[in-house]
């Protein structure tokens, strides 16, 4: 019997593309610098600070979420600007994996139960100075979250189908110390997603559904 192609942006076929995408080859970097090549905010002054983030895929029946946070305006970095779940690597922290998980729960109180990790994407460099380790992973529906008012002012689900059709894909830039600095931006339900957030989604869209 012929198998039966899964459907598409739903978590049979999020997964199988998971599963198939190809290794990345030394030296073969994604970041801010793919965007900006040569601009002199990329020569950091300190090492890269290691950092995960996980990419929380909900499972509906009618088609995949990505589930997103916007960060708390009170931050002193990044503040009031959408992200993944995730943050600094921990010494005592067995790997990228263990991170991200850790963050999402203590973040917005998604359950490790809930959580099924099916693979990762390679390294993030972002004009900030972090190597950030994207996490794939399914999320079984009903959960329930709390958030940490301290970190994260909202939580959202946008469609996996929006955000990997490139039609939404913005280009933009601004002004950093009188050189233009440019990223993605893809605006969805009045959010602003942009910057190294969009730049993984796009990553995500790259390796995954171009």
């Amino acid at each position: 019997m012929d198998q039966v192609a899964p459907v598409p942006f739903s978590i049979a076929d999020f997964r199988a593309r998971a599963a198939a995408q190809a290794e990345a080859q030394p030296g073969d970097e994604f970041g801010d610098h793919r965007y900006n090549p040569g601009h002199p905010r990329l020569k950091h002054i300190k090492p890269l600070r290691d950092a995960a983030v996980l990419i929380p895929v909900i499972d509906h029946a009618d088609g995949a979420t990505v589930l997103l946070t916007k960060r708390a305006e009170k931050l002193r970095s990044h503040s009031g600007q959408v992200a993944f779940p995730g943050g600094t690597i921990d010494p005592t922290d067995p790997g990228p994996e263990a991170t991200a998980l850790r963050e999402t729960f203590e973040e917005i109180g998604l359950d490790r139960d809930h959580i099924e990790i099916v693979g990762r994407m390679p390294d993030y460099i972002s004009g900030s100075g972090y190597r950030i380790v994207p996490v794939l992973s399914v999320v079984r529906p009903g959960f329930s979250l709390t958030l940490n008012a301290d970190e994260v002012d909202a939580a959202f689900e946008v469609p996996l189908r929006f955000l990997m059709d490139p039609t939404n894909h913005a280009r933009d830039s601004r002004m950093w110390n009188d050189l233009e600095w440019f990223f993605y931006e893809m605006p969805y339900g009045g959010q602003r997603i942009w910057g190294v957030t969009a730049g993984i989604i796009r990553t995500l869209y790259e390796r995954l559904y171009a």
